[in-house]
């Protein structure tokens, strides 16, 4: 990541994330606030899905104890780029989000 690309933390409405102390902390963090549209829920229910498949699928059943802080940043992001470019979904047509979003012409 250069520069110039900065970190998304997605999340709902909740108070706990208008409170100015979280703001300020995610100003301080240089993190980008991305929520939902208020009293929408179904926008939330695509990444609290990819969460729960992500906490099943990689982060439970395994002790983290001795793992620093870099290498469990490297497993997620090598889990997420797993997930994107070799998980098939059924859901997706039994394609990979990678191909689906090709065939629909979002990327090249």
């Amino acid at each position: 990541m250069d520069e110039t690309e900065h970190s998304i933390l997605h999340s709902d409405h909740g108070c706990h994330y208008r409170w100015p102390g979280w703001i300020s902390r995610m100003n301080q963090a240089c993190l980008v606030r991305s929520m939902s549209a208020k009293g929408c829920s179904p926008d939330n229910a695509a990444c609290e899905g990819f969460f729960g498949r992500l906490k099943n699928e990689m982060y439970y059943g395994k002790s983290w104890i001795y793992t620093t802080r870099d290498e469990f940043i490297d497993v997620i992001n090598n889990y997420i780029k797993w997930y994107n470019e070799k998980r098939i979904k059924l859901t997706l047509g039994a394609m990979r989000p990678m191909d689906y979003r090709r065939s629909l012409g979002f990327i090249e």
